[in-house]
C-alpha cells in the first residue's frame, strides 16, 4: 500500500477549512501551517476570478529532505509517507531548505499561544507534542490511518470534497480510477523531479 492524495482544484473553494482541520488535529502553535491555501486573482472586473491552490507536503518518491538530513532523521516509510524522527533530528533545518514546496516548519516554541492570558488547556496538550529545535510536517495524519477507514483529518473536513486519499498501488481502487479518468498533473515544481504523492486534477 502507497498512500497518496488527489486535489481538486475545480472543486476547492478556498475556504482552508483543511488548513483549520490540520491545525486541530495536530495541535501546532501560532504561525506553524503544515498545509495551506494559496488565493491568487487573475483578470479584470467584471471577468475577474479567484484560484485557489492547497499545498502540503508531496511525500516525495525522490524526497530532496531526506538526501541531505545528516543524521538521516527523515525517512520514507513502506506506505510511502516521509516522516521525520522527532528523536533524532538536530534542528539544522537542511531539510526545509532542500524543499522546494516550502511545507515544513521549525518549532521555536511550545508554550507561546495564541491568546495572551496563557495557554488554553488544549494547547497545553497539544503544544507538549511539539519539540522545540525540531523540524516538523505533514504526516497524511497517520496517526489516524490505523483506525478502521482512517483518512487525514483535511479530507475529512473540506465542505467540497476537493480532496481524496487512497491507495495508489491499488488499480481498482478510488484514487487511481479518478486519476485514470481526469487530466491531471503530479507536481506543482515539474523541474524538481521529485515524483509527489499528490496530485492535482
Amino acid at each position: 500500500m502507497i498512500y497518496g492524495m488527489v486535489i481538486s482544484l475545480k472543486r476547492c473553494i478556498g475556504c482552508n477549512s483543511c488548513t483549520i482541520a490540520c491545525k486541530h488535529e495536530n495541535g501546532t502553535g501560532p504561525g506553524v501551517f503544515w498545509r495551506k491555501v494559496n488565493i491568487t486573482e487573475s483578470g479584470i472586473y467584471p471577468a475577474a476570478s479567484m484560484h485557489s491552490l492547497p499545498i502540503l507536503c508531496n511525500h516525495c518518491e525522490n524526497a530532496p529532505c531526506a538526501k541531505v538530513c545528516p543524521v538521516n532523521a527523515t525517512m520514507i516509510d513502506d506506505n510511502g509517507i516521509v516522516f521525520i524522527d522527532e528523536k533524532k533530528c538536530i534542528g539544522c533545518r537542511y531539510c526545509m531548505t532542500a524543499c522546494p514546496y516550502n511545507v515544513r516548519s521549525y518549532v521555536t516554541s511550545n508554550d507561546q499561544g495564541y491568546f495572551e492570558q496563557g495557554l488554553t488547556p488544549y494547547e497545553k496538550v497539544a503544544y507538549q507534542k511539539h519539540t522545540v529545535g525540531t523540524v516538523e510536517k505533514c504526516t497524511f495524519c497517520s496517526q489516524r490511518l490505523d483506525e478502521e477507514g482512517g483518512i487525514p483529518a483535511c479530507v475529512l473536513t473540506c465542505p467540497a470534497k476537493a480532496l481524496f486519499f487512497g491507495d495508489l498501488d491499488d488499480p481498482e481502487g478510488p484514487l487511481v480510477k479518478l486519476l485514470a479518468d481526469n487530466p491531471n498533473y503530479r507536481t506543482l515544481l515539474p523541474d524538481a523531479g521529485t515524483q509527489p504523492k499528490v496530485f492535482y486534477i
